[in-house]
């Protein structure tokens, strides 16, 4: 994992000057917009000249604009990884972080150009990943060596509405998500490499792998997300001594003397990624602050793909639905939930609409909707899982009561068990 290089200020002007002129860009200006979390860095916006025809050709293309010549101006952003000084190695939070932001500059070098303009996305201009590219170094590379930094496409100008932070988002905006959601999981189907060996693993079995010379996991996650139960051992720990919790029981006991797993660890192997032709890409932190939209509301632009990886895109709905989609377009009556909440119109309604779109030219008996609605409700338990023993937020009555539901659903039980043996053997 990179480190930061003591010998460079690690200024974003100095930074984004030396990886705009390999591109013949000259920068007029450069303000942060806000730090990282936990004080990784920071993200800011760029100003930026092209000195050439072919520059301003360049980035006219990457962000949909007009063609320009030299001397137009160019807004960019630019996010820059200096991590605090750390003397933990054993650390699994920082070593998530670390290794996150190297799984987010592939995905905008490696996997963003294969995107195509169906899916919504910044496009990458220059990454720190493209120093020895080519097998020649780049101009400046003995103050960037040990530094991440990306340039992107500024998003802002196309999709001017930011979503708030723990904020509800439209009708039109929820609608524009799960369209964004079904085609970027869609499209990654014809991405997708045919083994599992480029991946990254959960932290401290890829801090492992790497100390043993391996470096294979060079790619994405190989579990999208940040809360899959592999990588959230100690709060699942502190879920199982919190007797007080209702979901301590329910999620964290063995389900009979015969089986060693809880459910929690049940639903956690069945979402596990193995290969599935049905497994996608999936965001992996899918919430109203990490999306941009048009003034519309209906065209919407998602960020932060730090946890992009595999998954099944019923994942990303779990925390969409819990965190950023109104109680009133799932429920029927918002007032007086009921304990056990089984599926309302509205929650349908929004489900069929981002199956009936992820299944676009791929026909209903490629991923049927029973198999569907199962993984949703499994994802919603895992959810529940990690939300027990982090901190509720959100829907929160609404998520409880669904999967108090279905834990009561005896098909669901059978479905789960007949998956866990499947994965077995």
């Amino acid at each position: 994992m990179a480190r930061k290089n003591a010998n460079s200020p690690n200024d974003p002007a100095q930074i984004a000057t030396i990886m705009l002129s390999w591109h013949d860009l000259e920068l007029i200006s450069c303000t942060t917009l806000q730090s990282l979390w936990a004080g990784y860095g920071q993200i800011c916006a760029l100003t930026v000249r092209a000195t050439t025809d072919k520059a301003a050709a360049h980035l006219s293309q990457l962000c949909g604009t007009e063609l320009q010549r030299a001397g137009s101006t160019f807004p960019l952003i630019l996010k820059l990884i200096s991590p605090p000084s750390h003397n933990r190695p054993a650390d699994e939070g920082h070593l998530r972080k670390m290794l996150s932001y190297e799984v987010e500059q592939y995905f905008y070098s490696e996997v963003v150009p294969a995107l195509g303009d169906e899916v919504a996305v910044a496009k990458c201009l220059a990454s720190t990943r493209d120093l020895n590219a080519d097998g020649r170094r780049r101009d400046g590379h003995e103050l960037l060596e040990g530094l991440m930094a990306i340039i992107m496409v500024d998003l802002r100008p196309a999709f001017p509405v930011c979503g708030g932070k723990r904020s509800a988002l439209s009708r039109v905006q929820v609608h524009g998500a799960l369209d964004w959601l079904a085609r970027f999981h869609r499209r990654s189907w014809d991405l997708l490499p045919c083994g599992l060996d480029g991946y990254v693993l959960p932290p401290f079995e890829e801090s492992t792998r790497r100390q043993e010379g391996d470096t294979r996991g060079d790619g994405l996650w190989l579990n999208g997300g940040y809360t899959y139960l592999a990588t959230r051992g100690t709060e699942y720990r502190s879920l199982v001594q919190d007797t007080d919790s209702e979901w301590c029981e329910a999620l964290c006991t063995r389900v009979s003397d015969e089986s060693p797993l809880s459910i929690a660890e049940m639903v956690a192997l069945v979402l596990t990624p193995c290969g599935r032709e049905i497994e996608s890409y999936i965001h992996g932190d899918v919430k109203s602050e990490n999306l941009f939209t048009t003034s519309a509301g209906d065209g919407v632009a998602f960020f932060d793909f730090q946890y992009v990886g595999l998954g099944l895109g019923a994942c990303d709905l779990a925390k969409l639905f819990t965190c950023s989609v109104p109680i009133n377009m799932l429920v029927d009556y918002e007032d007086n939930l009921s304990e056990q909440l089984p599926m309302c119109k509205g929650e349908k309604e929004l489900l069929q609409r981002y199956h009936a779109s992820l299944l676009q030219n791929k026909g209903s008996g490629f991923y049927k909707w029973d198999e569907f609605r199962r993984h949703w409700e499994t994802a919603l338990v895992d959810w529940c899982r990690f939300q027990a023993s982090w901190g509720f937020w959100g829907n929160t009555e609404w998520l409880e009561g669904r999967v108090r539901s279905i834990l009561s659903d005896l098909e669901w039980w059978a479905w789960l068990d007949r998956s866990v043996k499947s994965r077995k053997d």
